[in-house]
């Protein structure tokens, strides 16, 4: 390896994983079969009961690339996320989930595509959707090629189109991603990162379609809405009434203030905002009925 600065590699990729077995072996080898070996993989174990930790830890007694860390109790997948990260210490950084498969050639694209355009955040490839076999089932287009030279043209593209977050399993730079919130401790934050790396610089979509992203019936993208609330918060699992759209919009809000944009900019893009809240209104004001509704209901008084 090359390696970055300090010696460390240039790309970190953050393997979060929770009872994932079945197919861990398979992305590993993947992630490993790069071209591009100038990296470290970082596997975030979050107390998993099967053999996901075996698994890891073999792994890493055969590639010096890899490196385990073992939570000793779920601490949610939203923080597992973002710890990785943190750890990390690269140049550039991307996540992986422990069930999707990148083709040989997708690090060494994306390197090259932040190597060349230092306006550019994140850089990621085209998906095909495929099944619990492997077997292909749709080619997905994200429509998150972002790359409009205003803030607030590119924050509007990501709040309007931004739907299945597969360019979340793009490459992006560190020192941006450092500048945001990561994954934050509510449901679908990924789409707010996703925003927030928006006010920041351009999202590039290579035409490559390297990433395989799979949906079975364990995926999180089929989880029920109790699912996901324990998949997001872990053993301390919220017993808040989900906020889901006031805690996007907050967030929104505050990556807004702190974006380092002119303030006819940042007018902008707090528009944007308020549009999105205006839009989100009715689904806002069902919401804040059901928080209330668990405030008030029978046990609370």
């Amino acid at each position: 390896m090359t390696g970055g600065a300090r010696g460390r590699p240039k790309v970190g990729v953050g393997v979060p994983v929770f009872n994932g077995e079945r197919y861990l072996s398979e992305t590993l080898d993947a992630l490993l079969a790069q071209t591009y070996e100038d990296f470290v993989i970082l596997i975030g174990d979050n107390a998993s009961t099967d053999r996901s930790f075996e698994i890891a830890q073999d792994y890493a007694s055969r590639d010096r690339r890899v490196v385990v860390i073992r939570r000793e109790r779920n601490i949610g997948a939203n923080e597992n996320y973002s710890d990785l990260f943190r750890r990390a210490g690269t140049e550039y950084f991307r996540w992986h989930a422990a069930d999707d498969l990148s083709l040989p050639e997708y690090t060494r694209l994306a390197v090259e595509v932040l190597d060349q355009q230092p306006e550019v955040v994140l850089a990621y490839c085209k998906t095909i959707n495929i099944d619990g076999a492997g077997l292909e089932t749709a080619c997905y287009e994200d429509r998150m090629h972002v790359v409009q030279d205003r803030a607030a043209d590119r924050l509007r593209w990501v709040l309007k189109q931004l739907d299945r977050c597969n360019c979340l399993y793009g490459l992006a730079r560190s020192a941006t991603m450092a500048r945001t919130g990561l994954i934050r401790p509510f449901v679908s934050s990924d789409k707010v990162f996703l925003g927030e790396m928006a006010l920041y610089g351009k999202l590039v979509e290579i035409p490559d379609r390297l990433f395989r992203r799979r949906f079975y019936e364990a995926a999180s993208s089929a989880m029920t809405a109790s699912a996901r609330q324990v998949f997001v918060y872990g053993a301390r699992k919220s017993r808040r009434a989900e906020l889901e759209h006031w805690q996007h919009i907050a967030a929104y809000y505050w990556g807004v203030t702190k974006a380092p944009v002119p303030m006819a900019e940042r007018l902008a893009l707090y528009r944007e905002v308020t549009k999105q809240f205006r839009d989100w209104r009715p689904v806002m004001l069902e919401e804040a009925r059901a928080a209330l509704a668990h405030i008030t209901g029978p046990g609370r008084g």
